[in-house]
């Protein structure tokens, strides 16, 4: 031993070495709270152990333990059941009854020995009384945040309040949160006293705090002032002072604000309506705060409608104040309003329907809400395009409810049945002698029109009807019909429209129709039949069989039974033009019997016709005949009248030609009485063709002219054979031109007719005086232009001299008929006829001649006018006589009375008698007569009848001229009256209603009718439009007596009526003294309008007419409509409405609804705003309560869907929406009738969102109309600052239904008061177990911001992660635990805390630590799901490893064999982590765990793209990593962590990635 050794020794012994004692690491917890037995994982060396022991055994083959398991992999399963399948126990119900029991027990016991949660021990603050050194210091300390709270939180300070108290923290400089914690105290204290009382209200204090700080930022906001502009006289100077510019008010502005409301200090619903109101009434420069404070707090606004309504009009008003006034000077506030206005469209777009606003600002609000105000943004940004998809789509929502609710826009309405019928009548009517028939598609040729579609049917029975009902005019009818309908045939041969079809449908509407039964209409039906079985579209024979073959009764005039079948009439009075001995002979038997001698078609045959000379003489003579059913007339007219003529025609240049004349003019006029017009036109032609004689040509000629209408409707081509046959007659040249019209005749032939014209050249054969003279004066004077107005001047003059020569009447008449003939010459001679020549000379010179005849001149010269019947004698004599007769102002002596009452009666001559006697003295010939009525046609031609029209005016002048005669004046109402009621007149006003109204409208535009006048001008429009001239009033169209007026027949004229009446009616009440009539009048038309029960169609038909009446006629008829819809609800009112009583009163109400909606559509389309009367929409709107709370009533009782009510209930929304369209002032009782109506529409509305009664279309509407009157009781409300919640419904959103859709909830929640809870009480509620454990959901927690104060007491220390020892729980919270049913569970709570400086290290070894503490407890955890998602994703699974590993690796990262690839395929799933205190058998597994997972050299080298590669750390850090897929980095921010939900296919071990060796080249 060494001298050093010797010391060392002698040290050793004087200081002993201290005994080793293990102890387990800081982070292991003990296995057992009270026992001691040891720690898990950590078995320290101890005495006794078995490794110490020296057996033959340890010593010969060394000690080794036991496996307790034959494999790793096992379980204590195989050792507990060896002898049965593992599956089959551990799942055994037994087993599972067991560990459960077990568990029970542990529970159990942990329970018995847990602690008990202790009685609050919080206390609030006290206030003290401090001098103010020791409140400024207090105060001090408070703005110091050095100094904790809990040493200032023992007692605050008494003192200031209100503002003082927010400027003394303003003024010290307090930090947000602790001035926060500061106001909790300083409020619970103020509470404190009152919280015991019973009607204390938590929120009370909230809102008097929200009244302090809204004070507080309104005088912050009353510093803010524009520049008032100069004033003369007053040397006064502001300017703008900005607060934020000066630092000391800046500091000024409360800041705290979002802070207080997040934390629930101020009364959300009181901060934001002071918000709204603050908005509405300030200047631009403090808008500029008051937009940033919303846009801050709009997400809790738009929760709330009443809110956000008021706030949208307050940022529009705002908006057009800046773009009016400084458009280019605050761009960014005009950008943040637009930006405010968006976010509410897009979240709450309800606030923006509000149909008067929207109508108002719709054109300057709907840019703003379009417009993309990011200037970022590209078109590539998808939320961009989302966010405009979405505006647009919300914009069109909101355009499309208010107009609905405004009755614009209304879908165009289709009459159906209505419409097309009057269409098609229009058509029909418009037919005339220029009409080319091959052009009127009456029947399409579509697919849908063939005869098997109704469409067809609906269009033959118009066709038919309007051919015989008696509403309509003109003998051409029959024609037209049948030719149509053969056209038709014709079109569709090739589609195979078979004749039997056509057959079934005539025989059908012969069988039902209504009109063809009408006695007084059986000639018309006859004729129809009579004509489609000659054409061959109606079969006569099957007509017959099949009213056999049904058993037809009373078909027999031998049966006594009356009355009979209208089909014997029908088979007696259809003609049959060509027929067999057989079917006559059938019809013979059917109709008189088998044994009849003697029908009465052959008493008819045996009637002799003698040759009258007048007409009324021949319908005396012929009345049989012309009073004979049309089968004898036709039969008679085709089996004799017609043979026998034609051979008279062949042998008639044996006759005299006077007498070839008069029998053909009497013919005609038989054939013409009994409108037998095939027969007529046969025989004209016949004649045309037999004879040279140019007198009959002009007389056959005349006969065309006359019945040119006729010839059209049948289609006629009979004109192209006069044209070919070089027939020089100038009346049957300008014929054949007329009716041709461009149609039939080339270019050359037309060329070469109109060349004939002009230089036609006629020399009368007969050799009398009148002829030889006007010969020789055209052979003299024909190339003079006016050779034809001078005979004419002074043939007048001539005439005007014969009452000089002679006082004989007779020679006088004599004298005239021979100038008569003569002129007739002359007429022929001139290639235009004399006619512009007298027109020229009436209105030039000659007015002075004519106003000087005499009498006797008069008397001469009126059978010269007659004999020639011209049309220019009108134009030249009678419409300036009467022009004359109506402007006359003076006395009557100053009168031309001669020359007026010659024209008066020249007008009736010429226009009104049926039969004319040209002279008094002498007989007319029928000749004459027939040449009047033929040129007679003229007047009511296209070209002239407007003419005609206008003077009907006139003549109601000189009626209520007083300053007239009153014979002039009574003459004048008889022509009038007159000529309105002929037909010849109606058939030309109904084919062109147009000309009609615009005769009448003209003399009012132009001034020439007084006010007085307007109701005699709508009665004389009513004689021409209706049948009767009975009634003064304007109303008399709709009265009982005439209900044709609203038929489809006459539904165009009463229209016409209909709407010039009003318009005159809108006239006379716009002057004073024609008011009061007026009014009546309207009152009674608008009255008997709707008190007339119409279909749809009538409805919108008559409601289109009227549309365009506006100012006090509009305001008159809706105040009437309202009153009829308000007399249909309450007339006879029984005790309670029965159900199907209300369903009748709302279709009729719907009638009127219909037509009031279309008339006010272009009202309000245009903006016109009406004054109605108040009390009526007050009555109307009761009436609308009264009937939606029946319907409530109905609802509550129905357990099903009823369609009806809803349809109900509908109606009575739309019709308060139009009431509410009219803008007007509104009474006491008005309002408190609709604020009844805002709680009966909503709970309608809470009865339609949920149950059986659920209809989003109800719905909707209800809520659209809720809004409706909403506004309007907010508009209508005089109260100086309104509550913008007064309207809205009083309910609790815990009284609404439970099962309403989302978005309808959310619909609801807006209208409701109450704003969405605070966070921290958001989805809490009051809950309790009742006697059967079950949970039972009470009431929501109420925010007490100013009881619960943070809890500032000591917080414990800990410096790791295991417990303190003092484990006791400490219920020192202002929010006592008992509120959330808190029990002790004995589990400890993990502590984060960092070990280590170095974040990133601290990070991971917490993590780490961690997870290994969490792995040896049993007890609860504080971390979430995505907590424990990112500890457990981010630990190496075998950290554990020894650090040697690291000796297989080169210094890269790589091994010798290169970084190897695995396949995902191959890599097994490995244990999460080790145990910490693993034994050596354990690390050696986990060690060769990982060596075996390296791929061997042989296997594929074909990867997948994301590899995976082994590594280990370094030889420091002593663990292991876990293998991992591709390369990942280390997350540094949460934003970077995502959480995929379900297991990821192939997860592997972690590890870090490996960079792959360089290939060798």
């Amino acid at each position: 031993m060494t001298k050093n050794n010797a010391k060392r020794d002698k040290d050793g012994q004087s200081d002993p070495l201290p005994i080793y004692e293990c102890h387990p690491p800081a982070w292991i917890p003990s296995t057992h709270r009270v026992a001691d037995v040891g720690y898990p994982g950590f078995d320290p060396p101890h005495p006794g152990q078995e490794e110490d022991v020296l057996s033959d055994v340890n010593i010969k083959a060394g000690f080794s333990q036991a496996t307790s398991v034959q494999s790793e992999h096992a379980s204590a399963v195989e050792s507990c059941f060896p002898q049965e399948s593992k599956r089959g126990q551990v799942f055994d119900d037994d087993s599972i009854t067991a560990l459960e029991t077990i568990m029970h027990e542990v529970f159990c016991r942990r329970t018995q020995y847990a602690s008990v949660v202790p009685a609050s021990t919080f206390k609030i603050p006290s206030r003290v009384t401090l001098n103010d050194t020791r409140r400024q210091s207090w105060f001090a300390d408070l703005a110091n945040p050095d100094v904790p709270l809990h040493k200032l939180g023992k007692s605050v300070p008494h003192g200031a309040k209100g503002h003082d108290l927010l400027d003394l923290l303003q003024f010290n400089n307090v930090a947000i949160p602790r001035a926060v914690w500061f106001l909790r105290v300083f409020g619970a204290n103020e509470t404190a006293g009152l919280r015991n009382k019973p009607n204390f209200n938590p929120t009370q204090y909230s809102i008097d705090w929200t009244n302090v700080v809204t004070g507080y930022i309104r005088k912050q906001l009353g510093e803010i002032a524009l520049p008032s502009a100069p004033r003369p006289g007053l040397n006064i100077k502001q300017t703008f002072k900005g607060v934020l510019s000066d630092s000391e008010s800046r500091e000024r502005w409360p800041s705290a604000i979002a802070t207080i409301y997040v934390e629930g200090l101020v009364d959300r619903r009181t901060f934001l309506t002071w918000l709204v109101q603050q908005m509405s009434g300030c200047n631009l420069a403090q808008a500029g705060f008051l937009a940033h404070l919303a846009d801050q707090y709009l997400d809790d606004m738009l929760s709330s409608r009443a809110l956000t309504k008021p706030f949208v009009d307050a940022c529009v008003a705002k908006l057009i104040e800046i773009r009016t006034f400084l458009p280019d000077q605050l761009a960014r506030l005009d950008a943040l309003l637009k930006s405010l206005l968006q976010r509410i469209c897009l979240t709450l777009p309800d606030a923006f329907v509000s149909p008067h606003t929207w109508a108002n600002n719709a054109s300057f609000v709907v840019p703003i809400l379009s417009h993309d105000h990011s200037s970022t943004s590209t078109s590539s940004d998808t939320r961009s395009r989302v966010t405009q998809r979405a505006l647009h789509r919300n914009i069109t929502d909101i355009q499309r409810r208010t107009d609905a609710m405004l009755f614009r826009n209304l879908p165009p309405r289709v009459l159906e049945r209505l419409g097309s019928m009057v269409v098609d009548i229009q058509i029909l009517n418009s037919i005339s002698s220029a009409t080319d028939m091959s052009t009127i598609e009456f029947f399409s040729c579509d697919a849908t029109d063939h005869p098997s579609t109704s469409t067809f049917y609906s269009k033959l029975d118009t066709l038919l009807t309007w051919s015989v009902t008696p509403l309509q005019f003109g003998p051409h009818r029959t024609y037209a019909a049948v030719s149509l309908l053969s056209q038709y045939r014709q079109r569709t041969a090739r589609r195979e429209v078979s004749l039997s079809a056509l057959q079934d449908y005539l025989f059908d509407w012969l069988d039902t129709s209504e009109v063809a039964a009408e006695s007084g209409n059986l000639r018309s039906v006859s004729a129809l039949f009579g004509k489609l079985v000659k054409d061959g579209l109606f079969d006569y024979a099957s007509y017959l069989q099949r009213l056999v073959a049904r058993g037809e009764e009373s078909l027999s005039y031998a049966q006594s039974i009356v009355p009979g079948s209208k089909h014997r009439e029908f088979l007696r009075w259809i003609p049959l033009h060509n027929t067999t001995s057989a079917l006559s002979h059938q019809r013979k038997v059917i109709l008189h019997g088998a044994r009849a001698r003697e029908t009465p078609e052959d008493i008819c045959e045996r009637t002799t016709l003698l040759p009258p000379p007048t007409l009324s003489a021949l319908r005396e003579s012929c009345s049989t005949t012309i009073q004979a059913p049309r089968f004898e007339q036709v039969k008679m007219f085709k089996q004799w009248l017609l043979p026998n003529y034609n051979k008279f025609s062949a042998v008639s240049d044996a006759y005299d030609e006077s007498a070839v004349l008069q029998t053909y003019s009497i013919v005609v006029e038989l054939l013409s009485c009994t409108n037998c017009y095939g027969s007529l036109l046969e025989l004209s032609l016949s004649v045309l063709s037999q004879t040279s004689n140019s007198q009959i040509t002009e007389v056959v000629g005349e006969v065309f002219h006359r019945f040119a209408n006729v010839w059209t409707s049948m289609g006629c081509t009979g004109h192209m054979e006069w044209k070919n046959r070089g027939m020089r007659v100038r009346s049957l040249l300008a014929l054949l031109i007329q009716m041709d019209a461009g149609r039939h005749l080339n270019e050359s032939a037309r060329a070469q007719i109109t060349a004939d014209i002009s230089s036609f050249t006629h020399t009368d054969p007969k050799p009398d005086a009148p002829s030889i003279l006007a010969n020789g004066l055209w052979y003299k004077y024909r190339t003079a232009l006016d050779w034809g107005w001078k005979v004419w001047d002074n043939t007048i003059a001539s005439l005007r001299q014969v009452p000089l020569m002679t006082a004989d009447i007779n020679k006088r008449h004599a004298i005239a008929l021979r100038y008569a003939q003569f002129l007739l010459h002359v007429d022929q001679h001139l290639p235009a006829g004399i006619d512009d020549h007298v027109l020229q000379w009436c209105l030039g010179t000659g007015k002075g001649e004519i106003l000087a005849l005499s009498v006797d001149a008069w008397d001469v010269c009126s059978v010269v006018l007659l004999f020639l019947s011209v049309h220019a004698f009108l134009r030249g004599l009678v419409y300036p006589a009467w022009h004359i007769c109506a402007n006359t102002t003076g006395y009557s002596a100053q009168l031309p009375s001669i020359f007026i009452q010659s024209a008066n009666g020249l007008f009736d001559r010429l226009v009104l008698h049926q039969e004319i006697q040209v002279s008094s003295t002498a007989p007319s010939p029928m000749l004459d007569t027939h040449r009047i009525h033929s040129r007679r046609q003229n007047v009511f031609h296209e070209s002239h009848f407007p003419q005609l029209a206008e003077e009907m005016p006139t003549l109601l002048l000189i009626e209520f001229n007083e300053t007239v005669p009153s014979e002039l004046r009574a003459t004048a109402k008889d022509l009038r009256v007159r000529t309105c009621e002929s037909r010849e007149f109606r058939q030309a006003a109904y084919r062109d209603l147009d000309v009609i109204r615009q005769a009448f409208e003209q003399p009012i535009q132009s001034g020439s009718i007084g006010e007085t006048l307007f109701e005699p001008l709508v009665n004389a429009l009513k004689v021409i439009l209706s049948d009767s001239s009975a009634g003064t009033d304007v109303n008399a169209f709709l009265t009982g007596r005439s209900p044709s007026e609203l038929s489809p027949w006459r539904l165009a004229a009463t229209a016409v009526q209909l709407q010039f009446g009003l318009r005159q009616l809108g006239r006379a009440m716009a002057h004073d003294v024609t008011k009061q009539a007026a009014s009546t009048s309207l009152d009674k038309m608008t009255s008997m309008l709707f008190h007339h029960s119409m279909v749809s169609d009538e409805a919108y038909f008559i409601a289109e007419t009227i549309r365009d009446i506006d100012g006090p006629i509009a305001e008159k008829f809706f105040n009437n409509g309202f009153k009829s819809i308000v007399d249909i609800f309450t007339r006879t009112p029984p005790p309670a409405l029965a159900r199907d009583t209300l369903f009748d009163r709302v279709d009729r109400a719907r009638e009127l609804l219909r037509v009031l909606s279309h008339v006010a559509e272009p009202l309000r389309t245009k903006g016109v705003v009406l004054n109605l009367d108040p009390l009526v929409q007050e009555r109307l709107s009761k009436v609308i309560l009264e009937a939606l709370v029946t319907i409530e009533t109905m609802l509550s009782k129905l357990t099903d869907t009823s369609h009806e009510v809803k349809r109900c209930a509908i109606f009575l929304s739309r019709l308060l929406q139009f009431s509410l369209g009219f803008i007007g002032p509104w009474s006491t009782t008005c309002m408190e009738i609709h604020e009844s109506l805002t709680a009966g529409l909503f709970r309608l509305l809470l009865v339609h969102a949920t149950g059986v009664h659920f209809d989003p279309v109800v719905f909707s509407l209800l809520a659209d109309t809720l809004y409706f009157v909403i506004d309007e009781l907010g508009t209508h409300s005089k109260s100086g600052t309104p509550d913008p919640f007064r309207f809205y419904p009083k309910h609790l959103e815990s009284e609404l239904p439970p099962g309403i859709p989302t978005e309808f909830y959310a619909q609801l929640c807006s209208l409701l008061p109450q704003l969405p809870p605070n966070d921290i009480v958001k989805s809490l509620v009051h809950a309790y177990r009742d006697h059967s454990g079950q949970l039972v959901y009470g009431t929501l927690v109420q925010n007490r911001p100013w009881e619960w104060i943070e809890n500032l007491g000591e917080p414990p220390v800990e410096t790791g992660f295991r417990p303190g020892t003092d484990s006791a729980i400490k219920n020192a919270a202002s929010l006592s635990l008992e509120f959330f049913a808190a029990r002790p569970t004995g589990d400890h709570i993990l502590q984060m805390s960092a070990l280590d400086t170095d974040e990133d290290v601290a990070d991971q070894e917490n993590m780490r630590l961690e997870g290994d503490l969490r792995s040896f407890e049993d007890g609860l955890s504080a971390e979430s799901i995505y907590a424990r998602d990112w500890r457990e994703t981010r630990l190496e699974a075998h950290r554990d490893v020894h650090a040697r590993a690291t000796e297989y690796t080169s210094a890269d990262g790589t091994d010798d064999l290169g970084a190897l690839t695995i396949p995902p395929a191959q890599i097994h799933s490995v244990s999460r982590r080790a145990s910490p205190a693993s034994s050596v058998r354990s690390r050696g597994s986990a060690q060769g765990s990982i060596v075996s997972l390296r791929q061997s050299p042989s296997m594929g080298s074909k990867a997948p793209l994301s590899t995976v590669s082994e590594t280990v750390e370094d030889a420091e850090a002593g663990t292991a990593e876990m293998l991992v897929i591709g390369h990942k980095r280390k997350a540094e921010t949460d934003d970077e962590v995502e959480i995929i939900e379900g297991p990821i296919p192939g997860k592997v071990r972690k590890g870090r990635t490996v960079k792959p060796r360089p290939r060798r080249k």
